[in-house]
């Protein structure tokens, strides 16, 4: 729903998210030779150029994300000193919980702070789903970039005069008492499935047509279901959307993540949907509070690995590494550079 222009053909489209505190972390300093190193900690990708104009001027990248970044924030030719970018990402590869993406909010962030640039969270937002479309090559939507940009849970208004993020208030307590959040070990494929939906919606598919009004329609109400912690008509509303997802990219499933979601409904779920495109990365079930242990032991048991679950209950701080630090540990911030 979140990717242009698709939303335009539906009115009143809204995305609901929650902020998830699976950590992403961004660090800058200078180097003195004037070189530029870009290293990724969590997956150990690495490059290192002489110059800037070294960096611009390579075809491929190891960290590409980083790199495409880089271009953007030093896309002149004027010289420009070295400097050292480390990266880290607790989220596993293509998890579909908006990984890359926090990484991006919180690299460009940066990035915006070492260079002097003054950028507002919706212009950084811009910036980086503009170069994620560089990066990857296909439509990028929107709706991933505001967890890391402001956490909590929120509403994200898709209209014609633009884009608008809501703050859903609800009891951050209660959601992290109901909610699990499981990987299958294998990443999702985003790019792919998001692709093949929009062209076949560009295309005038009169099927994902009605399926996209009916997500739409499903969001709105998740939005007062959630609001007004509405939790049976919450789950309601997962199983329904997770139906019409299914019908839309048949791919978005696999034999296991099936498998998971009869195994968590069988042991007290209410509702469980992927996170993401889908294809692997990452399922969320939700529960009766009583449930979520037991839930959590059968789905350890078939083999999901169990992510930390809890409400970020900020969003992405920018500043001196030990102010960063100090900050981060006294509110719980959940996406940090």
């Amino acid at each position: 729903m979140d990717m242009w222009p698709l939303y335009l053909f539906h009115p009143g489209a809204v995305v609901v998210n929650i902020a998830v505190n699976v950590l992403t972390t961004c660090r800058i300093f200078p180097t003195a030779n004037g070189s530029v190193e870009l290293v990724s900690l969590d997956t150990g990708l690495t490059d290192s150029y002489p110059s800037m104009e070294a960096l611009r001027s390579a075809k491929n990248y190891n960290h590409a994300l980083a790199a495409y970044l880089v271009r953007f924030f030093y896309s002149s030719s004027e010289p420009s000193s070295g400097f050292h970018i480390e990266t880290h990402s607790e989220s596993p590869a293509g998890a579909g919980i908006s990984g890359s993406s926090a990484l991006m909010i919180a690299t460009a962030s940066a990035l915006a702070r070492f260079t002097g640039r003054k950028l507002s969270r919706e212009q950084i937002r811009e910036i980086v789903q503009n170069v994620e479309a560089q990066l990857i090559r296909v439509p990028t939507g929107c709706q991933d970039y505001y967890p890391a940009l402001y956490g909590g849970v929120s509403s994200v208004h898709l209209n014609v005069d633009g884009i608008h993020r809501q703050e859903i208030p609800c009891d951050a307590d209660e959601i992290d008492r109901r909610f699990v959040l499981a990987y299958t070990g294998a990443p999702r494929q985003s790019g792919i499935n998001n692709w093949e939906v929009f062209k076949r919606h560009i295309d005038g598919d009169r099927r994902i047509f009605r399926n996209f009004e009916r997500i739409g329609e499903i969001a709105r109400a998740m939005h007062t279901a959630v609001a007004s912690a509405d939790w049976d008509e919450t789950g309601r509303l997962l199983r329904d959307e997770w139906k019409l997802r299914r019908t839309n990219a048949p791919a978005i499933a696999t034999p296991f993540i099936d498998r998971l979601i009869a195994i968590s409904r069988k042991n007290g779920a209410l509702g469980a949907k992927v996170c993401g495109a889908g294809g692997g990365g990452c399922v969320l079930f939700m529960t009766e509070p009583e449930a979520r242990q037991r839930v959590e032991q059968k789905l350890a048991a078939a083999g999901a690995q169990l992510l930390p679950f809890s409400v970020a209950r900020h969003g992405v701080t920018v500043g001196a590494l030990k102010a960063v630090r100090s900050e981060a540990q006294a509110k719980g911030a959940s996406n940090r550079v």
